[in-house]
């Protein structure tokens, strides 16, 4: 029996919803926000809405009842993940960064403790994360979110197959991540390599020196030194970090 349109609307604000549900409890945008759990799933429901009126969407085909709608619903929380993974993965390469550095400079012992996940965190990847959150604020990325969304119901609306969604974006943009984060961190990493090729010497000159205990100061106070000489030419790499999220939706929904 065809649904009424008042209750296909909400069929449709409640897959949408699910297709969101994953940006504000995964991506790292949202998710770390210490925020009630009524209060996120009334701003999903409430966005979700909005981006319903706002695109005009309609289902291709009234599901058969309840088991349709739950088959749906499965579907677009795996599409929401699938978006989300392009958010967590940007931020996930200054966390990368972070923690290629903490542990070339002797900080891996320092993690810091995330009140909000309650995990342990790398100090200067902790760092980097939160000056990336700063940077994609500023750069109207939450702007940029809601036009993602607004792509992905218009060229991926909910009812297609979900076998039709371009998985292999997902591990193109692993990759992709995983380079900008090493050219994050490179600067510094060359110079604390160069700085242990001479304390090698060193140590082959002067075997009677402690060596270990005479380059942890040196390694830190070079390395904390470069990096941050090296955080005006970040800037370059962060905007790759943010530039190829459009690409990466593109991709996917393509």
């Amino acid at each position: 029996m065809p649904l009424a349109i008042d209750s296909a609307w909400l069929v449709l604000v409640l897959l949408v919803s699910l297709r969101i549900a994953p940006l504000f409890f995964m991506a790292p945008v949202f998710g770390s926000v210490p925020a009630p759990n009524l209060f996120r799933v009334g701003l999903i429901v409430a966005l979700a809405a909005s981006l319903v009126t706002a695109t005009g969407l309609s289902l291709p085909a009234a599901p058969s009842g309840l088991t349709g709608v739950i088959a749906l619903g499965a579907g677009e929380l795996v599409i929401g993940a699938a978006f989300a993974f392009g958010l967590a993965a940007a931020f996930a390469a200054f966390l990368f960064a972070g923690r290629l550095l903490d542990f070339q400079l002797g900080f891996g012992i320092a993690n810091l403790i995330d009140p909000v996940s309650r995990t342990q965190a790398p100090l200067i990847g902790t760092g980097l994360n939160l000056l990336a959150l700063t940077l994609f604020f500023v750069l109207d990325g939450h702007h940029l979110l809601l036009r993602a969304l607004a792509f992905s119901l218009e060229h991926f609306p909910p009812g297609r197959a979900l076998g039709e969604l371009n998985f292999a974006a997902i591990g193109a943009q692993f990759g992709v991540m995983f380079t900008l984060g090493l050219a994050l961190a490179a600067p510094t990493l060359l110079a604390v390599l160069l700085l242990d090729v001479g304390f090698a010497v060193a140590s082959r000159t002067m075997p009677q020196m402690n060596v270990f205990i005479v380059a942890i100061p040196f390694k830190i106070a070079l390395g904390l030194l470069v990096l941050a000489l090296s955080l005006r030419y970040m800037g370059a790499a962060t905007l790759k970090v943010f530039e190829s999220l459009p690409r990466y939706w593109s991709t996917l929904f393509s």
